[in-house]
């Protein structure tokens, strides 16, 4: 046990000197793996766009044969873009994990050169107010020596121009130091992009669903090329500012008592064919029942839909947990879990939907007046949809009282009509056969009472989870359009722009808007009160000041 130890120091001051040789060691091994990871993403996404070049170049030298190229071509445009946005990421980590070390050498990715702004872009000139006295001796004799000049495209509705940021240089004639203001922060190094242009790139792709490449086209048709390229390191650029942003909403949402949980399939580009990968999203919204909370959503990624997925999102939450009857929820309900128990609250429209699909007597009429085939309808299952339907009438005139005031009402009103619709269920169920539908229906109620009945014992509960699929409406109307995401950090990062996004929407934010005037002051926004800059917030403090949204 002894020869352990030998060689280890003796002295406190020694063991000190040790451990930030060995810390600073280890910030070395991490610059030069992140400058590895950033020169391997360099790589491939310089392969991805040789691949895009050639096919462009194939489909213009044989022509088009078929629709199967254009596909093809849009396919390889979406890996490059996401490979692109990737490059930009780890290139961004790389030069943070660096700047923590004295030893490492820098590392520069290699660009292909940006083409000059169209000159029928109108220009506007922004002097930055020069420095009064030097920085060095505080002499005020100061003579201007020279200016540099950051041109950065922005977009306004309509209307392109390019803004010209002008950083006067000065010297001073008693010491000769030269005195310049320092530049302004640009989400996009070299600043070529302003955060109104960022905004509406950010906000086509993952709020409009139209990919950078269609963008880019449209753009072109505008008079103003940008490079697909140029693009995608934007919109790594962008999420990695506003990953604070994210973190901050999610850590609001998992503070909420009560939580609504879904998911969607999102297809993902595979090796040699399209995999089907999952987008959850975790809801808080307290204002059906009066609460103060703001509302927000939080969107993960998975590759598949194994349980572990929503048991790592939800694995330091406890609280009501709103969701389907999916069995990886299932751990997330044992008692004595850690932190503390979750309570499963079943969806009462998840409930109906079998049994409206046997009563959908508007249906039949619409089949019968085009002279289709009808449907055949269920006695059992229209009288059970009349039911429920009651239930929720009875929760539309209670909808955004307290908590209290709803329990109560729903024990006097509700609870009979729950404990009917219960012996019905029975009833019919002793008619039926096993295999029926209506059989496994009723079972989808009957198996799991508890977490039908909660909201008659919790007032913050809800009937349904419509809360949750109304935030997922947007994915499943963008896959028609985007087709599907090019790889899984991809769908990574759409997952947290559609945090932001839905997040403002639901506090009756414009996320454009609001993401434009987050671009534009993130950088100089203290970090300790970076909660002001979310979309609650940022309504209240805009609404007081509007030159500061502006």
């Amino acid at each position: 046990m002894d020869g352990a130890h030998d060689g280890l120091p003796d002295t406190i001051k020694a063991l000190k000197a040790a451990l930030l040789i060995e810390r600073a060691k280890a910030l070395e091994v991490a610059a030069e793996l992140a400058i590895a990871r950033a020169k391997a993403s360099q790589d491939m996404a310089l392969i991805a766009h040789q691949k895009l070049r050639i096919a462009r170049l194939e489909r213009q030298l044989y022509g088009q044969r078929s629709e199967r190229s254009v596909r093809l071509i849009d396919q390889l445009a979406l890996v490059f873009e996401d490979l692109q946005a990737e490059a930009t990421e780890d290139e961004l980590a790389a030069e943070a994990a660096i700047a923590r070390t004295t030893t490492v050498a820098g590392f520069t990715r290699q660009r292909p050169e940006r083409h000059t702004f169209p000159e029928h872009l109108p220009r506007e000139r922004v002097v930055i107010d020069p420095p009064t006295t030097c920085d060095c001796c505080g002499g005020s004799r100061l003579r201007k020596l020279g200016e540099d000049v950051t041109r950065t495209l922005e977009s306004q509705p309509r209307q392109w121009k390019v803004i010209e940021t002008v950083r006067e240089k000065f010297t001073c004639r008693d010491c000769e130091k030269i005195a310049q203001a320092p530049a302004p922060f640009h989400v996009v190094p070299r600043g070529w992009a302003g955060p109104s242009l960022l905004a509406m790139i950010m906000f086509e792709k993952f709020g409009q669903h139209q990919p950078l490449n269609r963008q880019a086209e449209r753009y072109a048709l505008e008079g103003v090329p940008i490079a697909l390229s140029t693009m995608a390191d934007a919109v790594g650029s962008v999420c990695h500012v506003l990953n604070p942003l994210w973190r901050l909403i999610e850590a609001h949402v998992m503070a909420a008592g009560r939580l609504h949980t879904d998911d969607t399939t999102v297809p993902v580009l595979a090796a040699g064919k399209t995999g089907i990968a999952r987008c959850w999203i975790y809801l808080r919204d307290d204002r059906p029942f009066g609460g103060t909370g703001p509302p927000a959503a939080i969107f993960h990624y998975s590759h598949d839909r194994k349980g572990e997925h929503p048991q790592a999102h939800l694995a330091r939450y406890a609280g009501i947990l709103r969701a389907d009857a999916y069995d990886g929820y299932g751990k997330l309900y044992l008692p004595g879990r850690t932190p503390g128990p979750i309570v499963e609250a079943a969806c009462w429209v998840h409930a109906r939907r079998p049994f409206f699909a046997m009563a959908d007597i508007e249906e039949n009429a619409r089949r019968k007046a085009a002279g289709k085939k009808e449907i055949p309808l269920s006695p059992i299952a229209i009288e059970v949809v009349r039911r429920i339907d009651a239930l929720f009438e009875i929760e539309r005139s209670i909808n955004g009282k307290s908590a209290n005031d709803r329990l109560t009402v729903r024990r006097d009103k509700s609870r009979p009509l729950v404990e009917e619709l219960e012996l019905y269920l029975r009833a019919q169920l002793d008619r039926l056969s096993r295999g029926h539908d209506l059989t496994k229906a009723i079972n989808y109620i009957l198996k799991r009472p508890a977490a039908f009945r909660l909201f008659l014992e919790d007032g913050r509960v809800c009937l349904s989870n419509n809360a949750a699929e109304r935030g997922l409406r947007g994915v499943a109307l963008g896959r028609k359009a985007w087709l599907f995401c090019g790889s899984d950090r991809g769908g990574q990062r759409a997952a947290m722009m559609y945090s932001l996004i839905v997040s403002a929407k639901m506090n009756d934010v414009d996320p454009q808007a609001w993401l434009a005037d987050v671009l534009a002051r993130i950088a100089s926004h203290p970090a300790h009160r970076l909660d002001q800059l979310l979309p609650w917030n940022w309504r209240r403090h805009s609404s007081l000041n509007p030159a500061q949204a502006a």
